[in-house]
């Protein structure tokens, strides 16, 4: 630091004042490593004692932080203005402009306080008075400087990454299963295990079809698979039961095909609370990033593999649209679904499911029936996959031995992939403790507590090889060979595929594994008749074959009743079909399909006769029913019923156990009135005709 000798621009009103000595580096990484360079701005503090202050503050808050644009709210500088403009500060050194701020903004603000209570600035080269207008220049043009340098310093530094971006070099930290050699490229890890468990998720993967469902294998299994772990400054490999989003990201990531993408994550500067801040903008698809390279590296999958990962992955999410023909296998009736398109339209059909217990499959092409239209296309489901079974049976029967030949082998083998992915545990397990006996082999006997502790680490690994050698044998214990009586019942079964197919114990899970296995999509329409079904079977090799059938028919001979349709026709004016299906339960009614009516039934019913109706009624207030009206004149339900059976009030009703229909003008007029008053002051219903000696008594009269 040079020593500069007392400045006529202080005075003893500056020095009766602190002096601010700020300190900044940009990032925790300079913290760590630029020593040098904290040592230099601590040293500034010196040269403030020297000029001639006693009082001297460190604000050294910011270290680690930027001060370029969007960069966060620096504490340590909002302290410092903050004490200039309390009159605090009689100077604020620093070593340079470019620590105070990199932004004009800042850099104005600070000159703008100093300049109004007259503290001083002063650097490594001069101490700066900004009442004075060459320093004000001198300030201006250093602040203007820093702010360029910056700029110019991340255009360089952002051109030399996209530069090696596009040669497909800038690599940080490349996933677990890749490592760089010597020549810095990306290739495959030489650890076999290591890339034995990378292969062994994408064919869990494919097996289950579900991310899940492959997180879950390996937890079940106790399969420890190799992540990257930081550790003293290194990215090391270390071994663990996977978490559910490792298992994604390794399906996901497209550098498990051998593509190379750059800027996957871009950093924007938005506007938050006033205040310009960096954050990282939304992640892009690796297609739409700056730079996209195939073939880049040796893959574990090649790209089609990929592709088709990812449309299984969106085809299990339930919470967007989904495509049924990749998704997870599930219990329900439609062998078919997800793999039937309308060739009307060239929609997707989907299932509903009906019946009493609800798994009488229907194959739908919804068409404009969602803007008020009709259904394209549909049609019953039971006969249509019995159809396409004895298709699919008269082209898979033939390879039945071929199919059972290949379980006995795979029964032969056992687990194999958990037990050799065991096997190479156990290799490096063996090593290392090898490796731990070397060095408690080579250190002095006499420095014991060195050689305890290699001990202990040795023993360790000497536990964990018998750990896994007892685990081995348990494997093979479990692993039991057939008899050559279980051979020949599975090469029979081979032999009766097509029994096995139709039998009740093969479940429908197992049938649309086979059946999406070899099938890639089917095409059905319907004839100019519109009494048959034409279809046609786009199988995986690419042939195609096709069948046609006559149309399922729904509800042949079952019809609703007439008089069933005239109650839902008169009620549907004024009642929901909530009520109108309890009338007709109350008379003892069925459906067409001999059920109990319900709310969707009446629904179904009105739709089929062009009812127009609602699905909840509609109160009028001028039409009561008999609880509405009791309430209205304050009496109970027996006093209207009496009115009405006398004939002095009316009611309409529009079947039998239909809601009475009771208008209110009826209730107000002047005979039903005088009736009413009259039983509230004597407590007696005295109607014209009636016998009021033998009336009974509503109220009790007083004693």
């Amino acid at each position: 630091m040079k020593n500069i000798a007392q400045s006529h621009k202080i005075t003893p009103t500056h020095l009766e004042r602190k002096a601010v000595v700020y300190l900044r580096q940009s990032s925790e990484r300079q913290v760590q490593q630029n020593k040098e360079s904290q040592r230099l701005q601590y040293a500034v503090a010196d040269r403030a004692r020297q000029l001639g202050w006693k009082n001297v503050e460190v604000i050294d808050a910011d270290l680690g932080s930027s001060a370029g644009v969007g960069a966060a709210k620096r504490e340590g500088f909002e302290r410092l203005v903050a004490s200039v403009a309390m009159g605090e500060v009689g100077i604020v050194l620093s070593r340079e402009a470019s620590r105070l701020s990199r932004t004009d903004k800042d850099w104005c603000r600070l000159l703008e306080v100093c300049g109004i209570f007259g503290t001083l600035i002063g650097d490594a080269e001069q101490v700066y008075d900004l009442k004075q207008m060459d320093d004000q220049l001198v300030l201006g043009i250093k602040g203007t400087l820093s702010v360029v340098e910056l700029n110019i310093l991340k255009m360089r530094m952002h051109e030399g990454r996209e530069a090696k971006a596009r040669r497909g070099e800038m690599v940080r930290m490349v996933p677990a299963g890749y490592v760089r050699d010597g020549k810095d490229k990306v290739a495959k890890d030489p650890d076999r295990r290591v890339q034995e468990a990378i292969e062994m998720i994408f064919r869990k993967f494919r097996e289950t079809r579900s991310a899940r469902q492959t997180f879950l294998w390996f937890h079940a299994a106790g399969m420890e698979l190799p992540v990257n772990r930081r550790e003293a400054g290194q990215v090391r490999i270390a071994w663990q039961l996977p978490t559910h989003s490792f298992i994604a990201h390794v399906l996901q990531n497209p550098f498990y095909a051998g593509a190379y993408f750059w800027g996957r994550r871009p950093t924007e500067t938005v506007l938050v609370q006033g205040r310009l801040r960096r954050q990282s903008g939304k992640v892009r698809r690796p297609e739409e990033c700056k730079v996209f390279l195939w073939k880049h590296h040796e893959g574990y999958i090649d790209r089609e593999t990929l592709e088709e990962n990812l449309k299984i992955m969106r085809g299990n999410n339930m919470k967007v649209e989904s495509d049924e023909s990749v998704a997870p296998i599930r219990a329900g009736q439609g062998i078919l679904v997800g793999l039937v398109r309308c060739g009307r339209c060239g929609r997707k059909l989907h299932v509903r499911y009906w019946g009493k217990s609800g798994t009488a499959a229907r194959y739908l092409c919804d068409g404009d029936y969602q803007l008020g239209g009709s259904y394209c296309l549909a049609f019953g489901g039971s006969t249509v996959d019995q159809t396409f079974g004895q298709e699919l049976l008269r082209v898979l029967s033939p390879l039945g031995m071929r199919a059972a030949v290949k379980a006995i082998e795979r029964r032969r083998l056992g687990d194999d992939e958990r037990r050799r992915a065991v096997a190479r545990q156990m290799e490096q397990v063996e090593y290392e403790a090898k490796r731990a006996f070397e060095q408690y082999n080579e250190v002095d006997p006499r420095n014991r507590l060195v050689a305890e502790e290699l001990e202990r680490r040795w023993n360790e690994k000497l536990q964990r090889v018998e750990n896994l050698k007892a685990t081995l044998a348990e494997m093979d214990r479990q692993v039991r060979p057939l008899t050559e009586g279980e051979q020949q019942k599975i090469l029979d079964l081979g032999e009766r595929f097509s029994k096995v197919w139709e039998g009740t114990d093969c479940p429908v899970e197992l049938k649309k594994k086979i059946i999406r296995t070899v099938v890639e999509e089917m095409v059905v329409n319907l004839d100019e008749t519109g009494k048959r079904l034409e279809f046609i079977i786009h199988w995986k090799a690419g042939s195609h074959t096709r069948f046609e059938m006559e149309k399922p028919r729904s509800g042949v001979g079952r019809k609703t009743s007439m008089e069933d349709v005239d109650v839902i026709r008169r009620m549907a004016v004024r009642y929901g079909d909530d009520e109108i299906a309890r009338v007709l339960n109350k008379l003892g009614r069925r459906s067409a399909t001999g059920k109990r009516w319900n709310e969707e039934r009446v629904r179904a019913t009105r739709k089929t006769y062009s009812i127009d109706g609602r699905r909840r009624s509609t109160p009028d207030p001028e039409i009561l029913t008999l609880g509405r009206a009791a309430k209205y004149g304050s009496v109970s339900d027996t006093t209207i019923k009496r009115l009405v059976d006398s004939g002095v009030l009316k009611k309409e009703q529009v079947a039998p156990w239909a809601p009475w229909e009771i208008r209110r003008s009826d209730l107000d007029s002047q005979p039903v009135r005088s009736i009413l008053n009259r039983l509230r002051q004597t407590g007696k219903l005295q109607i014209e005709g009636d016998s009021s000696d033998v009336q009974r008594l509503i109220f009790p009269e007083p004693q």
